[in-house]
């Protein structure tokens, strides 16, 4: 079953956050887990309620436990550090489903 990554990223400075490898070294390191970008940045749209994302990222991973391996690998904590320190994140994990609903 599936997992997916969903984060809302807003870094403060683009060009710092560019310039720190981020952008370039983690689709690298969630790839090696299986992790493929669905979603990175774009045009996003409020349809409903209060919440308002500014840059939405997803990345589907081929079960929970690729996830999780991803998030807390040793090669992506110091990236994580990056984004925490140069960006406004908030990030969730979703499992997906075995069949789509009837």
């Amino acid at each position: 079953m599936s997992a997916f990554l969903i984060a809302d990223v807003h870094p403060a400075d683009m060009d710092a956050y560019r310039d720190s490898g981020y952008l370039e070294a983690v689709p690298k390191i969630a790839a090696r887990f299986g992790g493929v970008y669905r979603a990175r940045g774009g045009q996003l749209e409020k349809l409903e309620g209060n919440w308002q994302p500014r840059r939405l990222v997803v990345i589907e991973f081929p079960s929970w436990d690729k996830l999780q391996a991803f998030y807390h690998c040793d090669d992506y904590q110091p990236y994580r550090e990056i984004r925490q320190r140069l960006a406004d994140s908030n990030i969730v994990a979703l499992e997906g489903l075995d069949t789509p609903p009837a």
